[in-house]
Formats: structure tokens, sequence, C-alpha cells
């Protein structure tokens, strides 16, 4: 038995790099094919399963609205393994990280820790000493364990209350 799991380890195929790229208008339908995924699947704590909620939240991400981003002043971008996308980040023109979504499929293998980690990077290229972002009830915790606090009380966004956060990047 061992060496029969020993060959089809020696001939499987490694695992695929992700692979962080500008989003272009080509990319629409994959990003909301993610956006919408990871907030009906992943952010039950923040709309608890309610259609309008989900709705709501999701009503402006569709491939229309995302060429209107693209097009816009933030910047975005998408993470991929092996050509299937993972993640999606973005930053607003006056730095804030304007959205960070993980498909439900690629949960737990990085993709959100690596596209967080360039979206700093970004912002320290761009002369930014201080991070900022409006987290979910869901993404909150995520931040944390990445060195991002709480700032204030949290806001109405989204179509959901969204705790703001800051992190120095210094």
């Amino acid at each position: 038995m061992q060496n029969k799991r020993g060959i089809s380890q020696a001939f499987a195929r490694p695992a695929a790099e992700l692979v962080i790229r500008p989003a272009t208008v080509f990319d629409v339908f994959a990003i909301s094919q993610v956006l919408i995924a990871s907030i009906r699947d992943l952010c039950q704590a923040d709309h608890g399963g309610d259609a309008g909620k989900i709705a709501d939240w999701t009503a402006n991400k569709s491939p229309a609205q995302i060429r209107n981003w693209i097009d816009g002043p933030g910047r975005y971008w998408l993470a991929e393994r092996g050509g299937e996308p993972e993640a999606v980040g973005g930053l607003a023109p006056e730095g804030l990280i304007s959205l960070l979504y993980v498909f439900p499929g690629a949960v737990g293998q990085g993709s959100g820790s690596v596209m967080l980690r360039h979206l700093e990077m970004e912002l320290c290229g761009a002369g930014h000493s201080e991070g900022r972002l409006n987290a979910t009830r869901t993404a909150q915790g995520f931040y944390r364990t990445r060195g991002w606090q709480s700032d204030d009380a949290p806001q109405e966004g989204c179509g959901t209350p969204c705790i703001p956060m800051r992190k120095s990047l210094l």
C-alpha cells in the first residue's frame, strides 16, 4: 500500500500557486460570482439567512455594476489559483480597503490573508501609514487576528452594520 500511495503522490500535480492580479473588465463575472457567493454563504452572522437582506446587500454586485467600479477611481484585484477565482480585493481612492471577499470553496486556503497583505502593501506603496476598513461581524475576527483594531461603534453599511477598523502599516 505504501508504494501505491508513494507512486500516486509522485505523479500528483503540485498545488497551484495563488496569483493576485489587477482586475479587468473581463473579470466582472468572476468577481460578481465571488462577491455574491461569499455574502450568501459566509456572512450568515450578518444577514441571518434573510433573503431580503441578502438581496439588498448583493444588489450592486452585478457584472454591469462591477464594470463601473473597474472603470471608476477605485482599484481592484482578483486572486486566482489554477485559473479559478478565490478572492477579490479593492481600495477606494482615499485609501480605504473597500472590499475583501473570499469564494466559499477557498476558505481556509490562505487566499484571504494573502489578499489582505497585498492590499496593505498597496496602501503603503501609495503613501498611507495607516489602513482603514469597515468589517462585517463575520470578518471582524479575521481582521483582528491580522493586527487590525476596532476604531468606532458599528455603522450601517453594505446592507449590514459594519465595524470601522484601523491598522498601522509602518
